[in-house]
């Protein structure tokens, strides 16, 4: 592909388990605008399937949500798709209501378009996953983890009283993995991709972008249109599955990644906002609600 080509390559900022460098050809041939994403953590501690990645990728661009597949080189650790022009969102960008509309149609095309997933993604049974990690290498854990344990069955058990049919999502949607043009918004990042409850991503991205209560109601809003009181209390309950499930993800990462980063204390902002819900009065009316619907 680029062999014989002259070209130069630049760094991506982001990306906490994978290196991103931005390859860019700059002679006479066709161009080629491309992301090389190197794999760089270990994978199979944090169940990520690089096969399945690849895969869910080629469904998302086939949906043109996903940008384009170039080539996947598993023995080198690289998956190489094209460069999407656009702005990488941050957390203050869905204060403006034109993007919180286009993210949102972004995940209902992928939701609704994409051709199913090779793979599923059950939260649950990654957090116990994620939890017999920490426990057998004997990982750091804030001491009132285990607290929560029944409420986490409640939980698992309304979400599970009406379960709703899985379509094929992201899982990690923070700001970062939105890709803005100004007139669609693209998503990028199928590392834990799988299908799964639709309400999981809009809860995941609540919790990732530091969604308010009233910017939870509206995003929740933008992608059902006229949601039911069971529509905003699932996407909360899933918000709170993302934020007891995923804290485990950053203290394991904590234990065992290389890089300059605070995992610990990514995985602690997010094992606090599960604990002030566990612990706070809405939770009993949350459950109730996802249950009748």
């Amino acid at each position: 592909m680029l062999a014989g080509r002259s070209w130069h390559a630049s760094d991506l900022p982001g990306g906490l388990t994978n290196h991103n460098v931005r390859v860019v050809t700059d002679d006479d041939g066709p161009p080629l605008d491309l992301v090389v994403r190197c794999s760089s953590s270990d994978a199979a501690m944090l169940g990520i399937d690089r096969d399945a990645e690849h895969a869910n990728s080629l469904r998302a661009a086939g949906a043109a949500v996903g940008a384009p597949v170039v080539e996947y080189r598993p023995d080198l650790g690289m998956l190489v798709i094209g460069y999407l022009p656009g702005k990488a969102l941050v957390d203050a960008d869905f204060d403006d209501p034109g993007v919180l509309s286009r993210a949102a149609d972004a995940c209902r095309r992928l939701h609704a378009g994409a051709e199913r997933f090779v793979n599923d993604f059950d939260m649950f049974a990654r957090q116990a996953g994620y939890l017999a990690t920490v426990r057998e290498k004997g990982f750091a854990l804030p001491p009132t983890y285990d607290d929560h344990a029944a409420a986490w069955a409640d939980v698992r058990r309304a979400l599970g009283t009406s379960p709703r049919p899985t379509v094929p999502c992201n899982n990690d949607l923070l700001a970062a993995n939105f890709i803005d043009d100004g007139r669609q918004v693209w998503l990028i990042d199928y590392e834990y991709s799988g299908n799964n409850d639709a309400c999981f991503e809009l809860g995941n991205t609540s919790t990732e972008c530091g969604f308010t209560p009233e910017q939870t109601e509206a995003w929740t809003e933008a992608y059902f249109g006229d949601p039911s009181p069971a529509d905003l209390a699932r996407v909360r309950l899933q918000a709170l599955c993302s934020q007891y499930g995923w804290s485990l993800w950053g203290f394991i990462q904590a234990a065992t990644s290389t890089m300059d980063f605070d995992f610990h204390g990514w995985g602690m902002e997010r094992f606090e906002k599960a604990e002030a819900t566990f612990r706070g009065p809405d939770l009993a009316g949350l459950l109730e609600d996802v249950a009748r619907g």
